[in-house]
């Protein structure tokens, strides 16, 4: 039955170091080298004997306790006046005694003594100097660990740096504890009875119900008064639950405890990662959302703009074009031409001249006049395009910070990138040439010196009238010449009808290229810097599509390997 039943646990052994071997994979895959040193020390361990990690502040009386749980009547630990908190300690078993320093940290003790056939004890340094000092213990004792055992002085158990150092234990890691405490002959009876019963105060506030708490004393059992040391209760305790045939077993289930908590510590992190990647996606959707809006909010305002323009310069030509057709009637000409003879009054080719002359004044002036208004409204909407997602940029939601437990690297690095984009974005909007393109300036030294010299969004009203007052006037200036050309040609042989169906041409012709060049020379110019605008975002969109890729083949994986835990789980419950 025995030989049935070790081949069973020789099974799970197998198969949960096929697990955590995985798991190996999946912290190398996210980039963390501390999980990743975890994983790999929890399965090298997986083949060592049920690891006892002994913990406590210094003086505490964590040397004198081992010494006294071996009871090889020798001195293993160190038990010296000067606190000793420069080395962890493992003892294992060995057929001869052999002391193995592996690193300035941490040395092996190898000892040919019975019960470390079944257990593994590691010595730590006093809890006040392990998180500082000692990843040692942090990274890779407490995680491959099967039962700490807290030692406290008796006379002091409620020290600070211990109780911390319980809860990295129990809450990070939800290691099974047990308390001691040492040195009770120190203490009268009554007082020690205040201390354990402090003790099981303290540890059910902190989240166990029943704690398993023994009193000792390691000079009483080294001394042979065994009934008066406590160690009787401790050993009987050990032996019930675990060198009694349980440390195999408990240790699968530790095991598999222990990879279920990095499972859950890496879900956490991508939870946090994934959360990070949907605000920015949100973010990044917001910005194009909101490039859009503008745009179109902007092209609404040039149609208005050249509506604006058309109207002022129908009621113009439509004014001149009435004076012409009055003054072009049979009657009118007649009288003009009779009265030039005997007076000094225009003649007809003079009153055409004088006619282009007033047209040509009072398109200019009423273009002008209505481009003035209009240029600022569509400027300040630009303006507004820019500053709005500058402000948005520097309001994005960070929720991955750079002290993350899993992803800080990551967080640090989206940090970094999303720097770099407030920056640039700055010295974008700060730049004269990113928002005077050159496609609307073919001849340079037509823009404006104060266009020239001035920076980014302050000169986009300069360079929308500059724009607008181009294409405005290189038509007008256009029609004038054309009507000029026909009214020039009337004086010889006055032609009514060719003259003002020349006239009307030549204005509807002009509408027409004030409608479409207007339009499209702001409108192109709009999403010119629309475009502009999301280019800067080139690095951030690189990281959220590479964030995307990770963060899918991060969860597959996770997937997988939390099913093939909980299955584990449940078969290795029907053994125990």
């Amino acid at each position: 039955m025995s030989t049935l039943i070790n081949a069973t646990i020789q099974t799970f052994k197998a198969k949960i170091e096929e697990l955590v071997k995985d798991l190996h994979g999946l912290a190398i895959r996210i980039g963390h080298e501390e999980l990743a040193k975890t994983v790999s020390d929890l399965r090298n361990r997986i083949h060592e004997p049920f690891m006892f990690v002994i913990v406590g502040e210094v003086k505490a009386g964590k040397s004198s306790f081992i010494n006294a749980l071996l009871a090889t009547g020798r001195e293993i630990t160190r038990v010296a006046p000067q606190p000793m908190t420069d080395t962890i300690q493992q003892i294992l078993y060995g057929e001869e005694e052999e002391t193995i320093v592996v690193n300035p940290h941490l040395k092996k003790i190898l000892l040919p003594v019975e019960i470390l056939r079944e257990i593994a004890i590691v010595d730590t340094p006093g809890t006040n100097t392990i998180i500082a000092h000692h990843q040692e213990i942090t990274e890779s004792f407490i995680p491959a660990s099967d039962l700490i055992v807290f030692v406290f002085e008796a006379k002091n158990p409620y020290r600070q740096s211990a109780w911390e150092f319980f809860d990295f234990i129990h809450t990070d890691w939800l290691k099974k504890v047990i308390f001691v405490l040492q040195q009770k002959d120190l203490m009268p009876e009554e007082d020690l009875a205040v201390n354990l019963n402090g003790v099981r105060d303290y540890a059910r506030k902190k989240g166990i119900p029943e704690p398993i708490i023994f009193a000792v004393s390691a000079k009483a059992e080294q001394e042979g008064d065994l009934e008066a040391s406590g160690f009787g209760s401790l050993r009987d305790y050990i032996h019930q639950n675990i060198t009694g045939g349980q440390a195999p077993y408990l240790k699968l289930v530790n095991n598999l405890s222990t990879s279920r908590n990095i499972g859950d510590r890496i879900a956490k992190g991508l939870a946090d990662r994934k959360l990070q990647w949907e605000a920015d996606t949100a973010f990044r959707e917001d910005i194009h959302q909101t490039l859009i809006e503008h745009e179109t909010r902007a092209f609404k305002q040039v149609n208005l703009l050249v509506e604006n323009l058309l109207a002022g310069y129908d009621r113009i030509t439509r004014q001149k074009g009435q004076e012409l057709s009055e003054g072009l009637s049979f009657f009118s000409l007649l009288r003009r031409s009779f009265t030039a003879i005997f007076s000094r009054s225009t003649s007809v080719k003079e009153w055409l001249n004088d006619l282009a002359t007033s047209l040509e004044q009072e398109l200019n002036n009423e273009l002008r006049q209505k481009l003035t208004g209009s240029v600022e409204d569509l400027a300040d909407s630009i303006q507004q395009m820019a500053k709005v997602v500058d402000l948005k940029i520097r309001n994005s939601r960070t929720i991955l910070r750079d002290d993350h437990d899993l992803f800080s690297d990551i967080a640090e690095k989206r940090i970094n990138v999303l720097r770099e984009l407030q920056d640039a974005f700055a010295q974008f909007i700060s730049q004269t040439e990113n928002f005077a393109d050159a496609k609307l300036f073919p001849d340079k030294s037509s823009i404006s010196p104060n266009i020239a010299t001035g920076s980014g969004l302050a000169v986009v009203g300069l360079i929308l009238s500059a724009v607008t007052q181009g294409a405005v006037f290189d038509v007008t200036g256009g029609v004038l010449t054309a009507i000029g050309l026909i009214f020039a040609g009337a004086t010889a042989s006055i032609k009514r009808r060719k003259i003002i169906g020349g006239y009307e041409t030549e204005v509807a012709k002009g509408r027409n290229r004030i409608e479409s060049d207007v339009t499209d020379k702001l409108r192109t110019y709009i999403s010119h810097l629309k475009h502009k605008i999301e280019a800067n975002f080139w690095r951030f969109d690189s990281l959220l599509e590479q964030e995307a890729v990770a963060i899918a083949g991060i969860e597959q994986d996770y997937t997988a390997l939390a099913e093939r835990i909980t299955q584990l789980e449940k078969e290795l419950s029907k053994l125990g």
